[in-house]
């Protein structure tokens, strides 16, 4: 210990730890940066004499518990200096002087009349220093009567407790049910007398003075040690250990009389402490022991020991014994005493475990946590229109920081840490599940067309199939972000009878969690993350919102039947069917509706409502681009920020002879038909007549400003004559179809994409020579003067190759809004016989000849047959891409392309303009393996799935492939170098939207 510098040689300085009795303290040193517990001395104050407290079997002296009680109220968790003043060999005990700061500890107690005096010792110096001082005190102590020196009549017998059977050694009357019964979550007000290891103590419940032991709940510290016998049946009986490994309380239950006289006679060994148990142990003396605590009961196990919750006094608070310890990891969460305390407690247990466990203290220093395959999300927050609402736990949102009508400007948001039911997927015939129509309404109503905040929290990667088929090799999988959504304004919508003045938990300036609302509705479950997987950030919250619901018995909670709807869906059903739908849709001259989906600009999934039926609607004498033709994508955009599942209004005209039902669609008093035309993204189409189309008159100027402005489809529009804008690309398409057949042909690889997508050029074509001979013949200029030369959008020029510093024949992609104004003005071009595409400045720009623009491009889009290639953003894309290029990518080697089909269901790879993809087999001149079964050898893709209507030379190729592939999962290559995806029992990922958002 410390020595002190004030009071002299042999002074130290400590901190009181436990109180033994009147005259009788632990004093522990007072160390800084101490690892473990520190040195402690007991010391009894010289020269006194307190009453004594009650051993087993005996009583207390008069006034002994008042004496123990002053002392350690007054001295208990304080820092004091002290002295040992001699040493009594024979009963191995210390006597000192104590101070706390200036005041004498021991003429305290005797001012108070708590302690006598004693004069003399059995030795000669066997004296207190402060003797007579001493002496002096307790006479005027006597002649006050205070303490155990009271005149007051029948004092001295009041003064002894009344102690129960269990206070004094003899457990057998205690009734622990029967006290659990009567304080069930109540306070117990009790002092810790004892602390057998950190997560049990013995106390004294005041004020009936019941000593019992309790342990923690929740939680359980290292062992001390204890003495095990070798030979003993009882003591084996004794012993319990919970499935999970943990030893439970019962474990440590005290024997009975008949195995204590079993362990006597049988041999016996001492075993060590736990690793960190003697830290733990002192953790809880230096917090409880001799301390004021409450106890709330929570439970009673087998062998009737009390289980439950130590709350100790900290400045004005209280704090939890068992969180504390879990939180400095001297103590492991205990799933069966836990399940006897609050939810609440739980998680906090469970969370602080988790926590412990991550920053490896104490006694998870050697912890090695489980794999999973979700990871966090940083620094990936955004704002923006929620556009789509999925599912219940699935919306997408239009992110604001990236431009209107750009690929990534939407994101899908899977909700963090809930599950919603499945709405199910009509294609396969699966029905929604009960309540998920409620849920996917419920968030509809409240985020269609608002402004969220978003937190993308964490991905996972998941399943692409249900059941039994997700386990398989073949299943695919994607990554899912996870995010929370805030809604920023709350609104009260009709029919809710959400309060809006009392938000969710976890409201802030974010906005209202929309997880939250739904769980706390009824409407989705909380997920039951395990150990290390990533979570929503408002977990806490997540799980408060389904307690409520649950007390609640609010939807999916409810006992009650959930609703039915029985929708008739009309787009699956025949055109007759529809037809004779057609009186029901004409009763009224305006029908609500809602927009399901955007199948085309023009075209959309609504549902009725009022008649439960879904159809499909098209606008009359309005039609937009079609699938593969320029701005059919901006169209389907435009539509989805406007309607996508908004409640509008339609008149419905007709129904063709696909079973489309045509009219009219309003959304806040505002034709819908306008806004596209407005935009230059469709055209009237009067030819049957336009007197029955209502607003026919708008319609028609909207077109004519579209016109007038060259918007859109109307960029080439000259007055009087009308261009067809694919009219160019059609020709195209079918001269280079007249090169590659559906047969095999020797090829060269001009450029590598993404996703196993490549560009060739056919080998020894007279077309190849003529045009670069053209080429070469071609007498360049210097620099057009600006605004001599104003290329556009789909304009065939000549441009620089930045790689050769070539010129060749390009296609402009995107071009500056209006008039050139500077040489260093960017264009984006695609080359048309090799399939690059690039930026390049206004400089690096010439007009071309029309004979040598107007012969189709050279370049021919190709994918590899039968195989998955990943995307550039997707695990191994990039090594994909690295790998085709590195093995293709050579002006002098030759391949073989086996064409196997077309693929005209992909659109088209932006700026290339040369029809359909082709599928092939590509094998190079010299190779004894296909490139196709070169990439899965290496675990760089993987082999489509089979289907039932499969011809046999399909088969026949996957069989081929499919041994590649089984050697790169063997050989765990590639994506295979974690084995098999298996399924995911969190979620299962949604099928993939197409491009545009068609369905």
């Amino acid at each position: 210990m410390a020595s002190s510098t004030a009071g002299g040689s042999g002074w130290y300085k400590g901190k009181v730890k436990a109180v033994i009795s009147g005259d009788c303290l632990v004093i522990m040193a007072v160390a800084a940066n101490r690892v473990g517990p520190p040195p402690e001395k007991t010391l009894t104050l010289s020269s006194l004499i307190a009453p004594r407290l009650a051993r087993r079997g005996g009583v207390d002296e008069p006034f002994a518990w008042e004496s123990r009680e002053y002392l350690r109220k007054l001295c208990i968790g304080k820092e004091v200096a002290f002295k040992v003043d001699y040493t009594v060999p024979s009963i191995g005990r210390e006597f000192g002087s104590v101070f706390i700061g200036d005041k004498n500890v021991a003429l305290l107690v005797v001012s108070e009349g708590w302690a006598k005096v004693r004069e003399q010792g059995q030795q000669k110096g066997e004296v207190s220093p402060f003797l007579p001082e001493l002496l002096r005190l307790e006479e005027q102590a006597k002649q006050q009567g205070l303490g155990r020196w009271s005149k007051v009549a029948g004092a001295a017998e009041a003064a002894i407790r009344n102690l129960p059977p269990s206070a004094i050694g003899d457990p057998s009357n205690f009734d622990a049910m029967g006290l659990l019964a009567s304080n069930k979550g109540s306070p117990m007000q009790g002092i810790v007398e004892q602390v057998r290891d950190g997560s049990t103590i013995r106390v004294y419940l005041l004020p009936e003075f019941q000593f019992v032991q309790v342990f923690v709940a929740g939680i359980q510290a290292p062992s001390m040690g204890r003495r095990t016998v070798t030979e003993s049946a009882a003591e084996t009986e004794a012993t319990t250990e919970e499935p999970n490994g943990d030893v439970s309380a019962e474990s440590r239950a005290p024997l009975t009389s008949a195995q204590r006289l079993a362990v006597s006679a049988a041999s016996s060994t001492e075993v060590s402490p736990d690793p960190f148990g003697a830290e733990a142990k002192f953790f809880t003396e230096l917090r409880v022991l001799n301390r004021d605590v409450r106890i709330v009961l929570e439970g009673v196990d087998k062998f009737s020991n009390l289980i439950g919750s130590v709350y100790y006094p900290d400045g004005d608070s209280a704090k939890d014994l068992a969180l504390e310890l879990v939180e400095t990891g001297l103590a492991k969460y205990v799933e069966w005493s836990a399940n006897m305390m609050e939810e609440d407690a739980k998680r906090r247990l469970k969370a602080a475990e988790l926590q412990a466990k991550k920053t490896r203290l104490r006694i998870w220093t050697n912890y090695v946590p489980p794999a999973t395959n979700s990871k966090a999300i940083h620094d990936q927050n955004f704002t923006g229109k929620v556009v789509e609402v999925v599912s219940g736990d699935c919306v997408i949102v239009a992110d604001d920081s990236v431009p209107y009508g750009s690929p990534s400007a939407e994101r899908r948001v899977n909700l963090s840490s809930i599950r919603c039911p499945k709405i199910g997927n009509p294609r396969r015939e699966e029905k929604p599940a009960p309540y998920a129509r409620e849920a996917r309404e419920f968030l509809r109503t409240r985020l269609i067309g608002r402004q969220v905040n978003v937190q993308m929290e964490y991905s996972r990667k998941v399943s692409m199939a249900d059941g039994p088929a997700a386990a398989t090799a073949s299943a695919d999988s994607r990554v899912m972000d996870f995010g929370s959504v805030f809604l920023l304004s709350p609104i009260k919508v009709e029919g809710d009878d959400t309060p809006s003045p009392a938000p969710p938990a976890s409201s802030s300036q974010a906005g209202v969690n929309v997880a939250e609302l739904l769980v706390a509705r009824g409407f989705g479950t909380v997920i039951r993350h395990r150990d290390f997987e990533e979570r929503s950030n408002h977990y806490d919250a997540l799980l408060a919102a389904e307690s409520r619901a649950i007390s609640g018995k609010k939807g999916i909670h409810s006992a009650k039947d959930p609703p039915v709807m029985h929708i008739t869906d009309l787009l699956t059903a025949s055109a007759k069917k529809a037809k004779d739908f057609l009186p029901f849709l004409h009763r009224s001259r305006r029908i609500p509706a809602v927009v399901e989906y955007v199948l085309s600009g023009h075209r959309f999934k609504l549902l009725i409502p009022k008649e439960t039926c879904s159809i499909a609607f098209a606008f009359s004498g309005v039609r937009c681009p079609g699938r593969d033709e320029p701005y059919s994508d901006e169209a389907i955009a435009l539509m989805r920020r406007k309607i996508m599942q908004r409640d509008v209004e339609i008149e419905v005209e007709t129904v063709d002879r696909n079973g489309t039902f045509l009219g009219s669609m309003w959304e806040s008093k505002t034709n819908l038909a306008v806004s596209l035309l407005e935009a230059g993204l469709a055209k009237l189409q009067t030819s049957f007549g336009s007197d029955r189309i209502p607003d026919i008159h708008l319609l028609e100027q909207a077109e004519k400003s579209a016109k007038r402005q060259k918007l859109k489809i109307w960029e080439n529009f000259v007055e009087g004559e009308e261009v067809p804008n694919g009219a160019v690309v059609e020709s195209k398409q079918k001269e280079v179809l007249k090169v590659l057949g559906m047969q095999v042909h020797q090829v060269m690889v001009t450029e590598v994409l993404g996703s196993g997508k490549f560009y060739v050029q056919t080998v020894g074509d007279q077309k190849v020579a003529s045009i670069q001979q053209q080429l070469a013949s071609l007498s360049l200029q210097e620099a057009p003067v600006i605004g001599a030369f104003n290329p556009k959008k789909g304009d065939i020029v000549l441009a620089q190759f930045s790689a050769d510093n070539s010129w060749n024949r390009a296609m402009i992609v995107n071009a500056p809004r209006g008039p050139v104004e500077s040489p260093k003005d960017k264009f984006e071009v695609f080359y048309i016989d090799y399939g690059n595409q690039e930026v390049v400045p206004y400089s690096q720009l010439r007009p071309i000849d029309s004979s040598v623009s107007s012969a189709p491009g050279l370049a021919q889009l190709c994918s590899l047959a039968y195989m998955k290639v990943p995307a550039l953003d997707e695990d191994f894309g990039q090594e994909a891409a690295e790998f085709l290029s590195e093995h293709t990518l050579n002006s002098t080697k030759e391949f073989r392309a086996k064409v196997e089909e077309r693929d005209t269901s992909g659109g088209k790879v932006k700026g290339q303009g040369t029809g359909p993809t082709l599928v092939v087999t590509l094998v190079a001149v010299d190779a004894e393996i296909s490139i196709n079964a070169a990439m899965l050898q290496e675990g760089l893709a993987r082999t489509e799935k089979r289907k039932k209507w499969d011809h046999k030379d399909r088969q026949l190729a996957l069989d081929n492939l499919e041994k590649f592939q089984d050697e790169a999962r063997t050989a765990r290559r590639g994506m295979w170098q974690y084995g098999d995806i298996q399924s995911d029992d969190e979620d299962t990922a949604p099928p993939v939207r197409k491009a545009g958002g068609r369905r």
